[in-house]
């Protein structure tokens, strides 16, 4: 596959977003000494360069069939295989646990296989998730239906004001007895009269009728007195 310098080097130095970027140390197959690189990724391409800030890259590596392993002969280091015929392999190196297990988990996700996978099983959870929504929608429009043999449950009454009856009973009287008569009676317009009236008018009712017992006594004790019995 032939690669375009001009257009790498324009890739690696233009504003498209960094994945990840930080310093380590590389070596290869052959030589045992590392190499302080600033590394840079972008996709699944990953370029070291010389110094950080450096516009063009000393190289460049397409993190495409390959798989990121821990290496046994350093600490914090790791590996790149690349398993096709005269595929290398590229040693790296970190100062921190946590910096190592950053590192290997975004080049392994950098791939372009990877991303294929990732998409079939986001395919697959959205596919399993719209059955089992469709699934609860039938489920809800079935209707329950109690068998025959159960008994159900009877209608609740309607409710009624207590007052309403008690005044049922009131209207419901005998006929021809006195409340009847009353009731039968048509509602007359009754007048207003002050408190005060009313006072004067009951007043000299009383008093005529306190006047007419004194007087009764008054004769009662004129007339001469009688023996019970005659002889």
């Amino acid at each position: 596959m032939k690669i375009n310098e001009k257009n790498l080097c324009a890739f690696a130095s233009s504003a498209t977003p960094v994945d990840r970027e930080g310093w380590l140390d590389l070596r290869g197959e052959v030589g045992k000494g590392y190499q302080k690189r600033w590394f840079m990724l972008k996709g699944n391409l990953l370029f070291y360069f010389d110094k950080k800030g450096d516009k063009e890259p000393l190289g460049v590596i397409i993190l495409e069939g390959c798989t990121i392993e821990l290496t046994e002969e350093e600490s914090y280091s790791f590996k790149i295989v690349f398993h096709c015929e005269g595929g290398r392999t590229y040693f790296l190196c970190t100062n921190s646990q946590g910096s190592m297990e950053a590192w290997m988990k975004a080049l392994a996700c950098a791939s372009y296989d990877y991303m294929k996978l990732m998409v079939a099983e986001l395919q697959r959870q959205l596919d399993e998730a719209q059955v089992e929504a469709a699934e609860e929608a039938a489920a809800a429009l079935v209707t329950f239906t109690p068998p025959d043999g159960e008994p159900k449950v009877p209608p609740r009454g309607q409710r009624v004001n207590p007052f309403n009856k008690l005044a049922d009973v009131e209207v419901k009287t005998v006929v021809g007895s006195r409340h009847h008569k009353e009731n039968l009676r048509p509602d007359l317009p009754r007048k207003k009269h002050a408190f005060r009236d009313i006072h004067t008018s009951y007043g000299r009712k009383i008093l005529a009728d306190r006047s007419e017992w004194r007087l009764r006594l008054t004769k009662q004790k004129s007339l001469p007195e009688q023996p019970l019995i005659q002889l």
